[in-house]
């Protein structure tokens, strides 16, 4: 048996041992065996242990490189110096940048007769200027590559109409780069706090509680008394002569102890509130006559320009006069009215003047054909359009309205000799998609540079040139003339038949008169057609609407109108399926000769020489050639640009008899026809149909008419089912135009053009938009009346609020706060149903007038006007006496009351104190204070006869008929009932309104109530006088608030929509914190459309790794915006990128959300269309287009646009 060793042992002879684990401080204790056999070995889980350390570090480090600075390893140069040999390049010493010249030479001359009388030499301020640094004209010019498009990195120019800073003012905004306000700015309770300081002496408070005799005389110890008898005071007068006067002036003796009191001082005697400030205004748009003839033109203008070989009409040479004069016009006339004849003096003045004109229109077709028109007339022409660019140099350049915005941002020196900028076709600013383009041009423009707007005929048109005129500072003269050329005669068609070509019905004749004769005799052709079907065939299709209908009646139309002679005809359709289906039912049909057919063959040749073998066999090619042929021709969008261009050109040699076009052919290429055709007067405006505006049915119908060649102009309406309703036939054909209105809209390209140049806000380009013309046309006049009311505050000095008047700010701060929270409820009752059901014929009302603050009334009447509602009120009143006061005469030689809590809380309604009366008043919801729960059976209509029976000179003095005397008698007896005993309907309770808000004011103003019993103010005797005052004051400061906002940048419509987009920027790192534009920012600055994503995928390398043909594949998205129905074959590659690419704007548009932006995030996504992604890569592969045609259901025509355009993306992200 062994025994235990019990005896004590030292701690280290036990077997346990540290283990390091090798993490800083811990260490785990184990049982070590190796240590019983005497090693010394650490145990450690690190193969080789920890590293050494020294003992003491900060002994080391003492030592080292405190005590050696040897030790540093600054002195240790030989390895941190570097040094590389230069590469020398002797021929850059054979070169040397230009500088500006700091001197130039300046001629002086006679100013009588032009003599020369010397040169002299003058210095020349600015020469840093740069492209990079300034939007002065004085800048020098960039390189040559950039003179006509300009860079992103160039400042625009400085636009016309805003006030350029000086180098004064520059230097003083560096200098105090915060401006304080000290009258306005600071601020007088500290955010927080209830009050600030009170610096001025405290008054002796009176004791909270009733007005007693004791408390109202202590007040008074302050004040010396005078003498009590009037006699005294006569004798003291007479005896006192040429003695100082006493100090202390006399009490008066009173009657009665409530006219003993405090003396309150009488409230200053104050200008209005709100005085009007006249202002002269601005008139910046001349209206000119028309119709007045222009006296002895030719000897005001010996030397014309341009030589028309026609006689000018009135406007034209009104408007030449003022293009003589270096003014800018607005010309507003009907189409084909003769407002070309303006751009083209124009166009002649600038290359008489040595300078350049641009010409600037809505689309690409437009522009085409002006190229066309006007290099044959002018020669030195150019044209710049997206994917073209020809003659660039030329003095006359026509372009789209977007190249010149984006030559106006990049700082385009084209800019800099520039005279005229002609807007064809300005209605056009109404566009929501590309209307802001116009209103960014105009307000870019700088000062030197004359606007030429033509336009349509529109009913605001001096408005819209008052706006440009405020802008740019220059008057713009507006010359309107309803006059056309070639009259009009609208018809309506109804014939189908050869029996019934001939039914054409006159609806409005050439004067401009509606014929309503026309309309029911082609009401009754109709009607007696479809009976004679029903009879015949049943009632299936009574109208005879089918394909074999339109059929019939276009092949009857087109043989009435050749009998006619009233060819060529344009027939607009809205539907470009509508137009291919109406030339398919013309097969039969063939207008022309066999020469007009030999003609038409051998141009067509011409014209399709340029395309490939293979394309001259498209079936739209072919198909169109025998179209054409006939005289039959179609233009829309989806007709290949080429074949568009044969059918505008064929059609004005005459050799197209009948050509079926969508809107777009009206958008003012000059293309006039005998007769235009509307096959129906409904189209879809992209969300719903619609009947054409006014403005969209004068533009097309315009088209008919040649001037010279016809007397009148035939434009007829077909009607293949029902005749339209005669008051949409009138709307439309003699309404008034759409008013031109504004389509701004902030844009991320925008906002970045405008943040990289300091100088310029965004704010600013807000504030001169056209949809803010009316709030700053009244800004002089606001920031007029600022300074008066200004002036008025100051002159009102200070209220008392101290004493017995303690606690008047926040009584009265209670009491506007009740009055709000009553119209609130008021008005949500009004509106609900309930509300309005309640509030019915009948209805015992309460209501505030000037003679007492509740006086009951009863509903006799309701207007049917849901959004404006009326109420025809009974109201009590006092009869008026001929003799004595009434209490009304006497509350008004009294003056304002101030509310007290028995005038705001529901207290004893009004009793006459004399005769009762009524009267009649007009009530809106915001006049009745309490709706009460008590309602009377009377018969309104009967009341109503009686009083406007009584109102007769006749029966004026006889007294009210029973009707009127029975309610005059029951709202008597209201007055009898206790305080309080007459309910109101509570809105929560018995209308059984559970609206959160509304339950919330409801409650609040139950409470507000409740406090009103708690403030001694009312007691005062200074009470009326000083809530008066601080009534006064708060409609002032109100008033100033309200201006003040009216002219800051607060008062912007779109300014929380732009603080968004630039918190979107900032979130995807676009600019800094402090809004300079970012490497992210200039990037976007270079890309036209779709900035955001396609930035991101630049940036984000997401088409470095793609091939040529997958990028164009991708980016197809960009432009592509119509539906197909096939569905695209893509290789893994564009599905991997199809994925990434609404990852991508799935995540933009999820920032934008929470940015604050509406736009959802389905819609955003939804934007990027990919149906043709397939075609464009097998295009860009080099596939044949005829094999492109059978991979989709897209029209030839919308395929070729679509590449233009993302011919124009590519070179946005390549550059």
């Amino acid at each position: 048996m062994n025994t235990l060793d019990l005896s004590s042992r030292d701690p280290l002879d036990l077997p346990l041992s540290l283990l390091e684990v090798g993490i800083a401080g811990r260490l785990e204790l184990i049982t070590d065996h190796a240590k019983c056999n005497g090693s010394s070995v650490p145990l450690s889980t690190i193969p080789n242990g920890l590293p050494p350390y020294d003992v003491d570090l900060s002994y080391e480090v003492i030592q080292k490189y405190l005590a050696d600075p040897e030790w540093l390893s600054i002195h240790h140069f030989d390895r941190c110096q570097r040094s590389w040999p230069r590469v020398k390049n002797l021929d850059s010493l054979y070169h040397m940048e230009i500088t500006a010249p700091h001197m130039e030479l300046s001629v002086e001359r006679n100013a009588a007769t032009g003599e020369l009388r010397g040169i002299n030499e003058t210095s020349v301020d600015h020469t840093s200027l740069s492209a990079q640094n300034s939007l002065s004209l004085r800048r020098p010019p960039g390189p040559l590559s950039q003179s006509v498009r300009g860079s992103s990195s160039n400042f625009p120019f400085w636009p016309g109409g805003m006030d350029e800073p000086t180098l004064e003012q520059i230097k003083h905004i560096g200098d105090e780069e915060e401006v304080l306000d000290f009258d306005n700015d600071l601020l007088t309770v500290p955010p927080g706090w209830k009050h600030g300081m009170n610096f001025k002496q405290s008054d002796v408070l009176r004791p909270s509680g009733t007005l007693t005799l004791t408390s109202l005389l202590g007040s008074l110890e302050d004040f010396t008394f005078g003498d009590s008898s009037d006699d005294e005071d006569t004798v003291e007068n007479h005896s006192g002569a040429g003695k100082e006067k006493s100090k202390t002036e006399g009490l008066q003796r009173s009657n009665s102890l409530e006219e003993l009191g405090l003396e309150t001082k009488s409230p200053p005697v104050l200008a209005p509130l709100f005085p009007e400030v006249e202002v002269p205004k601005e008139h910046w748009a001349v209206p000119l006559d028309s119709n007045s003839p222009v006296a002895d033109f030719y000897k005001q203008i010996p030397d014309l320009a341009f030589k028309h070989p026609f006689e000018l009409d009135t406007f034209q040479k009104k408007a030449i006069q003022c293009l003589e004069a270096g003014s800018s016009v607005f010309i507003a006339a009907h189409t084909s009215a003769g407002k070309t004849v303006v751009a083209e003096y124009a166009i002649a003045l600038s290359l008489k003047h040595m300078t350049r004109a641009i010409y600037t229109s809505p689309i690409k077709a437009l522009s085409n054909q002006k190229f066309r028109d006007f290099k044959i007339t002018f020669g030195d022409v150019g044209l710049i359009t997206g994917d073209v660019q020809l003659y660039t140099g030329a003095s006359c350049l026509i372009m789209t309205t977007e190249i010149l915005r984006s030559m106006l941002y990049n700082g385009s020196d084209v800019i800099r000799d520039l005279e005229w900028v002609i807007f064809d076709e300005v209605h056009y600013i109404n566009d929501a998609e590309r209307g802001v383009v116009w209103e960014e041009v105009l307000i870019m423009l700088p000062d030197h540079v004359n606007i030429i707007l033509l336009s349509a005929t529109v009913p605001n048109t001096v408005e819209f040139a008052d706006w440009i005129g405020r802008i740019k500072k220059k008057n713009i003269y507006v010359i309107s003339t309803t006059r056309r050329p070639v009259p009009l005669e609208h018809y309506l068609y109804t014939g189908n038949s050869q029996k019934t070509q001939n039914q054409f019905f006159l609806l409005v004749d050439a004067s401009g008169g509606f014929q309503t004769k026309g309309y029911y005799a082609a009401v009754e052709a109709k009607k007696e057609r479809s009976s004679k079907y029903s009879q015949t065939f049943g009632a299936k299709h009574p109208h005879g609407v089918g394909p074999g209908h339109d059929k019939g009646t276009w092949l009857s139309l087109v043989q009435s109108l050749k009998m006619r002679e009233a060819l060529p005809v344009v027939v607009f359709t809205f539907s470009r399926t509508r137009c291919e289906q109406n030339a398919t039912a013309l097969s039969t049909v063939d207008l022309c000769t066999t020469a007009e057919k030999s003609e038409v063959q051998t141009y067509y040749t011409k014209c399709l020489s340029r395309l490939r073998g293979g394309d001259r066999q498209l079936p739209q090619i072919l198909h169109m050639l025998d179209l054409l042929k006939r005289g039959i021709g179609i233009h829309h969008s989806g007709i290949l640009p080429i074949l568009k261009e044969v059918v505008e050109m064929l059609f004005s040699k005459g050799l197209v008899k009948i050509l079926f076009a969508t809107e777009t052919f009206a958008m003012g290429v000059n293309m006039p026809a005998r007769t235009v055709v509307f096959d129906s007067i409904r189209k879809h405006d992209g969300s719903n149909f619609r009947d054409l505006t006014p403005g969209e049915y004068i533009q097309m119908a315009g088209r008919a008419g040649r001037r010279g060649l016809d007397n009148t102009g035939m434009v007829i309406i077909l009607c293949k089912a029902d005749v339209p309703e005669m008051s949409d036939l009138h709307k439309m054909m003699l309404g008034k135009p759409t008013q031109l209105q504004s389509q701004f809209r902030l844009t991320y390209s925008m906002i970045l053009n405008l943040l990289r140049v300091e100088a310029l806000r965004v704010e600013d380009m807000m504030k001169r938009s056209f949809a803010e013309s009316r709030t700053q046309r009244d800004s002089k006049a606001h920031e007029q009346r600022i300074k008066l009311l200004t002036q008025q505050m100051a002159d009102m000095g200070d209220i008392e609020c101290s004493g017995d008047l303690a606690d008047l700010r926040d009584y009265f701060v209670t009491v506007q706060e009740l009055i709000h929270t009553r119209e609130n409820v008021q008005k949500r009752v009004v509106e609900s149903i309930n509300g309005m059901k309640c509030l019915s014929v009948g209805r015992i009302i309460i209501i505030s007038t000037e003679y007492h603050p509740w006086v009951p009334g009863v509903i006799l009447q309701v207007s049917s006007d849901a959004s404006n509602r009326v109420y025809t009120t009974l109201v009590l009143c006092e009869k008026k006496r001929e003799i004595g006061v009434t209490h009304l005469e006497t509350r008004e030689k009294e003056g304002k009351k101030a509310p007290v809590p028995e005038d705001l809380l529901m207290g004893k309604v009004f009793r006459p104190e004399g005769p009762c009366d009524y009267k009649l008043l007009k009530l809106r919801s915001s006049d009745i204070n309490i709706v009460t729960g008590k309602t009377l059976r009377i018969h309104a209509d009967k009341i109503l006869d009686d009083i406007t029976r009584s109102q007769m000179p006749r029966y004026r003095n006889d007294p009210p008929g029973p009707a009127v005397s029975s309610v005059t008698q029951e709202l008597s007896r209201l007055s009898d009932l206790p305080p309080g005993s007459l309910s109101s309907l509570c809105p929560v309770n018995d209308l059984q309104l559970k609206d959160l808000e509304l339950v919330e004011a409801v409650s609040r103003g139950k409470k507000l109530e409740g406090a009103l019993q708690s403030f001694t103010c009312p007691n005062s005797p200074r009470f009326n006088t000083q809530y008066i005052l601080l009534e006064q004051r708060s409609q002032v400061l109100n008033e100033l608030e309200r201006l003040r906002f009216l002219t800051s940048d607060q008062s912007l419509s779109l300014l929380p929509e732009y603080q968004q987009r630039v918190n979107v920027l900032r979130t995807l790192q676009y600019i800094d914190d402090g809004g300079a534009v970012q490497l992210k920012g200039r990037v976007a600055c270079e890309v036209s459309s779709h900035e955001l994503l396609v930035t991101e995928l630049v940036l984000d390398g997401a088409l470095s790794p793609l091939a040529p043909e997958e990028i164009a594949a991708l980016l197809s998205c960009l432009v592509f915006q119509h539906k197909t129905q096939c569905e695209p074959r893509l290789t893994d590659i564009l599905k991997q990128g199809v994925k990434k690419v609404r990852e991508l704007a799935e995540r933009l548009a999820l920032i934008q959300r929470e940015c604050g932006l509406r736009e959802s995030v389905e819609d955003f996504v939804a934007q990027y269309k990919f149906g043709l992604t397939e075609v464009v890569y097998e295009w860009a592969r080099g596939m044949p287009f005829s094999e492109i045609m059978t991979l989709t259901d897209i029209q030839e025509g919308l395929i070729v646009r679509c590449v233009q355009r993302l011919d124009e993306a590519c070179r946005d992200v390549r550059s």
